[in-house]
């Protein structure tokens, strides 16, 4: 089992609260936090300004596709910010770098290409 020395623990820590603070800012954009669950967001719906006619019909059927479009992206960066505050708690109760499969420790290589790891590489390719 590969050891995590601190430097690299808090470099990688470092790295994940800058991912965290940039994904909350990009949700920030097109988002607001939801005040029913701690770690939901909710994209917010354009709100039309009343006009009327064909170009109104068509400006609103663009906002609407653009929403569901911000649907999707709200999941992913939500789904990413999840797995980032999962590991910062690792981190922080000492269980970091621990495959959730197996209970091996996770490649080095690996957790430093992508920190928020749960698993190692060969539970990952099962």
């Amino acid at each position: 089992m590969a050891k995590i020395s601190q430097k690299l623990l808090k470099k990688l820590k470092s790295k994940l609260e800058e991912e965290k603070a940039l994904i909350e800012a990009e949700l920030n954009r097109f988002a607001q936090k939801s005040k029913r669950a701690k770690e939901d967001w909710e994209a917010r719906f354009p709100l039309f300004n009343g006009e009327t006619g064909g170009s109104a019909l068509e400006k609103a059927a663009d906002e609407t596709e653009e929403y569901s479009t911000l649907l999707e992206i709200e999941r992913g960066l939500e789904t990413k910010l999840q797995d980032i505050n999962l590991a910062l708690k690792k981190i922080k109760e000492g269980k970091y770098g621990i495959c959730e499969k197996c209970g091996k420790s996770i490649e080095i290589r690996r957790l430093k290409a992508y920190p928020e790891a749960k698993t190692c590489l060969k539970c990952k390719t099962k």
